[in-house]
């Protein structure tokens, strides 16, 4: 027969051992939520990394630490799908053995979803790829491109009915487990027509007026990236 004064000390017992664990599952559980993939950024014609500013502040004040912000740099005056996809692969492979992640998000601009469709495609990407978002890309190729497709082969990737545009059409054009998105303009000086950035199978925005570099600063934009990867 336990005394009133043992009751007490056991039931106390009893409850220190019940909560003991909370703290530690809570710490594991916002672990978890923490979670989340490294983002490689890649850029668009005639540009260059310093083109995230933006969209990697955003993503720093969401929480991203800039050691899971990587921006892929490239000559964007070479074949999608003989170079640049290559290298895409290699740099992400990087990326994912520097953070231990098993799969990355991509986010392209212009011609950059160009060179990164192709490396999800066909490049092997499809397993390492969790989310894919292409900003004003000409995902079905862009008449501006034929002012330059006599001498450069990255215009011509992107002018219609190019050999890179047919193949990244024919059959999925969003294959695998990949979420994919992307974000358009109804007045883009350089995609046109504006149709060619939405994919079958992706998640298409419109963002309204905005120029073809706007996209790359736009509040609005950004926030619809920054939603879509939480997703």
């Amino acid at each position: 027969m336990l005394t009133p004064r043992q009751r007490r000390l056991a039931l106390l017992t009893l409850c220190l051992t019940l909560l003991a664990p909370v703290p530690a599952r809570a710490a594991a559980a916002r672990t978890a939520g923490a979670a989340r993939d490294p983002v490689v950024f890649v850029h668009g014609y005639n540009a260059d990394p310093g083109v995230w500013g933006s969209l990697r502040a955003d993503l720093r004040a969401d929480g991203y630490a800039d050691s899971e912000l990587f921006s892929f740099g490239y000559d964007t005056h070479q074949s999608v799908n003989e170079v640049l996809s290559g290298r895409l692969a290699a740099y992400v492979d990087e990326v994912r053995r520097r953070t231990g992640a098993s799969r990355v998000d991509l986010v392209g601009h212009s011609f950059g979803s160009l060179v990164s469709r192709w490396y999800v495609k066909y490049g092997g990407g499809a397993a390492a790829v969790d989310h894919w978002i292409s900003l004003a890309g000409p995902n079905h190729g862009t008449s501006t491109a034929w002012a330059c497709a006599l001498w450069d082969q990255a215009c011509r990737d992107m002018t219609p009915g190019s050999y890179v545009v047919k193949n990244l059409a024919s059959g999925d054009e969003t294959p695998g487990a990949v979420k994919y998105a992307t974000f358009w303009s109804d007045c883009d000086e350089v995609v046109n027509p504006d149709g060619s950035v939405p994919l079958s199978g992706a998640l298409n925005t419109p963002v309204g007026c905005l120029k073809h570099n706007d996209l790359l600063g736009d509040a609005a934009t950004s926030a619809g990236v920054r939603a879509f990867l939480r997703s």
